[in-house]
C-alpha cells in the first residue's frame, strides 16, 4: 500500500506561483511513475502532470503545458508541482497520484492507481 500526503495549496492571484508537494511513504515507489491530478468543483479529476520512474520523462496535459513544471527529488519518494501563471480555471483539488509507467500513458484514461487526500487551490481574478 502507498499513503500520499500533499501540502502546499492555497489562494492565489492571477498569474502567482505556488508549489505543490506530495510524499509517498509504504511502499518503495522511487521507481513508480508518479503524477498529479486536479477536480475542480462540479468537474470529473482529470489530469495534470505525470513523472516516469526512469530517464526522466514527464508529461502534461495541454491545459498547463508550459506553466506547469513535475520534478521528483533524488530518493524519488516526493514529487513536486510547480505552477507558475496561475489562472482562475486552475482552481481545484490537486491530487498526488502514483501508479504504472511510462509517464506519456496517464491522461483522461489512466490517472493513476493510489491517490492522496488532496491539497485545494484557488487562484483569484
Amino acid at each position: 500500500q502507498v499513503h500520499l500526503e500533499e501540502s502546499g495549496g492555497g489562494v492565489v492571484q492571477a498569474g502567482g506561483s505556488l508549489r505543490l508537494s506530495c510524499v509517498a511513504s509504504g511502499r518503495d515507489v522511487s521507481s513508480t511513475a508518479m503524477g498529479w491530478i486536479r477536480e475542480a468543483l462540479g468537474k470529473e479529476r482529470e489530469f495534470v502532470a505525470a513523472d516516469s520512474w526512469s530517464g526522466g520523462s514527464t508529461h502534461y496535459s495541454d491545459a498547463v503545458k508550459g506553466r506547469f513544471t513535475i520534478s521528483r527529488d533524488d530518493a524519488g519518494n516526493t514529487v513536486y508541482l510547480q505552477m507558475n501563471s496561475l489562472k482562475p480555471e486552475d482552481t481545484a483539488v490537486y491530487y498526488c497520484a502514483a501508479g504504472g509507467g511510462p509517464a506519456t500513458g496517464w491522461g483522461p484514461n489512466y490517472l493513476g492507481d493510489y491517490w492522496g487526500d488532496g491539497t485545494q487551490v484557488t487562484v483569484s481574478s
